[in-house]
């Protein structure tokens, strides 16, 4: 059994999950949650908060991997730029705890789950509920956070069948 922490890194919430994946491939869930960091006085203590909760998950449930949501460009630069610093936030309490962090793209993410890489927030939501057999709504950040966990889990396997490195797989030509 592997588990693997999801994480999709926001400046005002930060989306959390934990999946378990056996070695025949099935998941199941751990924990998901969103950490609301909006309302800091400032943003340098929403960065400590996310840092903070970060660890906190990790050590309640001990994941082994991690897979986060890369950056993508945003319109607005102060946006991206607080956005990579939230994910470096994320990515030094995994790094800190020593487990191995691997990177997806939104659109990688959305294949994964749902099947196309342009769907929307509703149809994760969804699918993440159908694949975990989870009832009931989840928050969008918690879900995108499970269904990076739920992609990760996914790749490395097809990754172990083929016998390749990841980064193999994500060579371009």
């Amino acid at each position: 059994m592997i588990r693997i922490i999801g994480i999709d890194p926001g400046s005002q919430r930060t989306g959390i999950g934990i999946v378990d994946v056996d070695a025949a491939g099935k998941l199941s869930h751990v924990f998901h949650a969103a950490l609301v960091v909006a309302g800091e006085e400032n943003f340098t203590l929403r960065l400590k908060r996310i840092f903070e909760g970060v660890d906190e998950i990790i050590s309640m449930h001990r994941p082994v991997e991690c897979g986060i949501e890369r950056v993508f460009m945003a319109r607005n630069a102060d946006s991206a730029l607080k956005l990579g610093q939230a994910r470096g936030a994320a990515i030094c309490a995994v790094v800190n705890r020593g487990i191995p962090v691997h990177e997806y793209a939104a659109t990688e993410v959305k294949k994964s789950v749902v099947g196309g890489g342009r769907s929307d927030k509703t149809q994760v939501q969804h699918m993440i509920g159908v694949l975990l057999g989870l009832k009931g709504p989840i928050q969008a950040d918690a879900a995108d956070a499970l269904a990076i966990a739920v992609a990760h889990a996914h790749t490395r396997s097809s990754l172990e069948r083929v016998g390749i490195p990841r980064t193999a797989w994500r060579r371009r030509r």
